[in-house]
């Protein structure tokens, strides 16, 4: 199971790499090997001002299906327009070509609050 080092995690499974003002966010592979082969992603909340652990939208696999939650409060500004056509981007590269969305982050500092590689490791157990 991967875990880059360079981003942060959360206890709902979202990885956040920050970028600047700007953090690209999906889900982890620990969250997608869970869930299973991903049958589709809804994401609507583009332009949207979102607070932290409110839900950006929900990601469904053959048996579930499961919300997606904020690890950041800010403006969506971009979903990955390729998860339309290929949802199982997120099971065959969840930190790449699977990324979910990118947000404009109202409070940088948040992402502070994020958990390590380590601390996401130890909440799984791996």
């Amino acid at each position: 199971m991967n875990f880059p080092e360079n981003l942060k995690y959360t206890k709902d499974h979202e990885w956040v790499r920050v970028e600047g003002n700007v953090a690209t966010i999906g889900i982890t592979d620990f969250a997608q090997s869970e869930l299973g082969d991903i049958v589709y992603v809804d994401i609507n909340t583009v332009g949207e001002e979102l607070a932290h652990e409110e839900i950006f939208g929900t990601v469904e696999a053959v048996k579930t299906v499961s919300d997606l939650f904020m690890p950041v409060s800010g403006k969506v500004l971009e979903i990955n327009p390729s998860l339309d056509a290929t949802p199982d981007a997120v099971n065959k590269d969840p930190y790449g070509n699977g990324w979910m969305i990118k947000v404009e982050m109202k409070d940088a500092s948040e992402a502070n609050q994020l958990l390590s590689v380590a601390d996401y490791k130890a909440l799984i157990g791996h």
